[in-house]
């Protein structure tokens, strides 16, 4: 049986280290801030466990909605994005980063 699409999610934010879920945790309230495109461009200059986690979204979201995880051709597929896609990969971004805070971090908890 197929898994469903909050399954899909669940196991990717599985294997996440206590820094990554720490960064996942501040990300939402700077995407509703300042928007998708500003937190990865942000994420992307910092590097480290912030590149990382930016990284690792920009891949769930790569296979959501056929875009390229590379940073340059993501950016340039957002800023050409028709407003009602736009919308929905932010969406998808947000429940990414909902299961990785809540499922790394309970995993972590229980090490």
């Amino acid at each position: 049986m197929a898994q469903t699409l909050e399954q899909q999610r669940a196991q990717d934010a599985w294997n996440y280290t206590k820094e990554h879920v720490n960064i996942a945790k501040g990300l939402p309230s700077l995407i509703m801030n300042s928007g998708l495109m500003q937190v990865l461009a942000f994420c992307h200059e910092k590097k480290k466990e912030n590149e990382q986690v930016a990284s690792d979204l920009r891949k769930w979201l790569g296979k959501r909605f056929s875009n390229d995880p590379n940073f340059d051709l993501f950016m340039v597929k957002l800023m050409n994005a028709k407003p009602s896609d736009y919308q929905a990969i932010t969406a998808e971004a947000f429940a990414w980063l909902r299961w990785m805070r809540q499922m790394a971090a309970a995993r972590i908890k229980g090490d």
